[in-house]
């Protein structure tokens, strides 16, 4: 009986210490056996692996690609014009066991915590060497990849691959903002006003053109209508003469009954004059003269 007990307490121990020298390595991971605290393997390929039970201590990192956003953080570019940059890194560790040495046991936080210094310290350097119009400008990619660039050395050291590094946003300081925006309000309103000098100008010019315009046509209009009248007046008198030259008699009838009825209108209805003047020719006579 004790020795059935013994067996199964040998295969009880078997069983537990196989069990415990197997771990599987996910496939989004890398793995290192650790002995007392030194790497003994490396373990990069997904499945079953093995390690000495009891001894070893088996440590994972993450195998894909991570992203790290830095802080906001003021660069001081040429021009001394002071920006605040937030920016972000993707990265991926391709060395685990230089990865383990750089960073101990902290992993990966204190991994993302020396990442930020490289990211910030390439970032103030690089911005640093140009001008606030480049980096705000839509075509800087070559600044973002000249911070890449230079992180990828400092980052070997970590056993981190750099892939990418972006700038999100730029924008000044918030105490920069207020000032900003009144230049901006002032030069617009000095654009607008320039607009409207400009505008009111052009309607002058236009009222002056529209008016000359007028003026002409009314001296066009007000000629052709004396011309008119000229040529009405002289075909009138010269069909009065025809008229006269074909009966002087009639004619002259014709004149002193106009006088007549043009004398007696209204209130001037009462004439002082000699009865023998040639005015009543015609009303003393029914033959005329």
């Amino acid at each position: 009986m004790n020795r059935s007990v013994f067996l199964l307490a040998i295969l009880a121990i078997a069983i537990f210490s196989g069990l415990s020298s197997l771990f599987i390595v996910d496939e989004r991971e890398k793995a290192l056996v650790l002995r007392f605290g030194r790497v003994v393997d490396v373990k990069e390929e997904p499945g079953l692996a093995f390690k000495v039970p009891f001894l070893d201590d088996v440590v994972t990192y993450d195998d894909r690609i991570l992203s790290r956003d830095v802080d906001p953080l003021e660069v001081t570019p040429l021009d001394d014009r002071r920006l605040v940059v937030d920016a972000f890194a993707r990265y991926r560790i391709n060395d685990v066991e230089q990865f383990r040495q750089a960073v101990g046991s902290g992993g990966e936080a204190t991994a993302a915590r020396r990442l930020d210094s490289i990211l910030r310290a390439e970032t103030r350097e690089v911005l640093g060497s140009v001008s606030s119009n480049d980096i705000l400008s839509s075509d800087r990619a070559a600044l973002m990849l000249r911070i890449r660039n230079a992180a990828i050395l400092e980052a070997r050291a970590l056993g981190i691959e750099i892939i990418d590094v972006r700038l999100k946003r730029t924008d000044l300081p918030r105490e920069n903002l207020d000032a900003t925006f009144g230049r901006m309000r002032a030069e617009r309103e000095r654009e607008a006003t320039d607009e409207r000098a400009r505008g009111q100008e052009a309607a002058q010019r236009i009222r002056a053109q529209a008016d000359r315009t007028v003026v002409e046509l009314v001296s066009d209009a007000q000629r052709e209508s004396e011309i008119i009248r000229g040529e009405a007046d002289a075909t009138r008198s010269a069909i009065f003469a025809d008229a006269f030259g074909s009966d002087q008699e009639f004619f002259r009838f014709y004149r002193s009954l106009q006088a007549y009825r043009g004398s007696l209108l209204g209130e001037n209805s009462t004439l002082v004059m000699s009865p023998d003047s040639e005015f009543f020719d015609y009303l003393k006579s029914d033959t005329g003269q």
